[in-house]
């Protein structure tokens, strides 16, 4: 009965914070701008069993990236290390509630920045990972540091479709970004991976993450961003690590991107 209560419990406040931010989407504040990232993953509608605690610490190194900041007073790209420890619990085998804290950076001058923090609500299709089709959609609420987004606060709404060909994978998450400043301006940034599983512990995948830039005025193609990944997986989500490595396809990208997640059930 305990856990019931706790768990319905959990899921009104999440509720309550994604109303809260609904609410400014349709009032208008400054618009979109494409910033750095602190996680650079495909969305695969898996999430933690009911009552388990699980962390996923992401990390991206970017060893050959853009020399000016997006914004006035962002974060140089070139040789920053972007990452966030992701504390994410299993509330029902349909809906999982994270917490990214905290966002940090290294910048190339060794300087450490605390950027943002964020909550997370993923609602998805159970057991997923049995199915040959499944599907989700993740919600993201971030309150931000100035020199992270320009935007004080700003969401995500990623969903998530899925098949599974025997040993293969292709997931899509149609990604929209939003500073709240109306359903015209959504950021559309897509990822999509496409996997083959070697066996149960390992696969290898090409990742591609794309930013088309806002619905009502998608950008020309040099100005948008495409970095196409190979990467590695070993291990699962409840113990394992993976390991990419991303080149920029225009010129607007990032040259070379390094990621690194791990993730461990506590």
């Amino acid at each position: 009965m305990f856990q019931r209560r706790h768990g319905v419990s959990l899921i009104r406040i999440w509720l309550a914070c994604l109303r809260a931010a609904s609410l400014p989407l349709l009032l208008g504040a400054p618009a979109v701008a494409t910033a750095q990232t602190d996680e650079i993953q495909v969305y695969d509608a898996e999430i933690s069993a009911p009552g388990q605690l699980n962390l996923t610490w992401h990390n991206n190194f970017t060893p050959s990236g853009r020399e000016t900041p997006v914004f006035p007073g962002g974060i140089v790209p070139n040789r920053a290390l972007n990452g966030v420890p992701e504390w994410a619990y299993g509330i029902t085998d349909w809906f999982e509630a994270g917490l990214y804290l905290p966002v940090y950076t290294r910048t190339e001058n060794g300087a450490l920045l605390f950027d943002s923090t964020k909550l997370r609500a993923l609602f998805v299709v159970p057991d997923a990972r049995a199915r040959s089709f499944f599907y989700g959609v993740n919600f993201e609420l971030s309150y931000n540091t100035p020199h992270w987004e320009p935007s004080r606060f700003s969401g995500e709404i990623r969903p998530i479709i899925g098949w599974r060909f025997g040993p293969y994978d292709l997931i899509v998450n149609p990604i929209l970004d939003t500073d709240f400043n109306g359903l015209a301006k959504l950021d559309f940034a897509p990822a999509v991976r496409a996997a083959w599983n070697v066996n149960r512990r390992m696969a290898l995948a090409l990742e591609e993450y794309a930013d088309f830039g806002p619905l009502d005025h998608l950008r020309s193609g040099a100005q948008q961003q495409h970095t196409l990944f190979g990467v590695l997986d070993y291990g699962s989500s409840s113990n394992g690590l993976e390991l990419g490595i991303g080149r920029g396809l225009t010129r607007a990208s990032d040259s070379t991107v390094l990621k690194l997640v791990l993730m461990h059930d506590l």
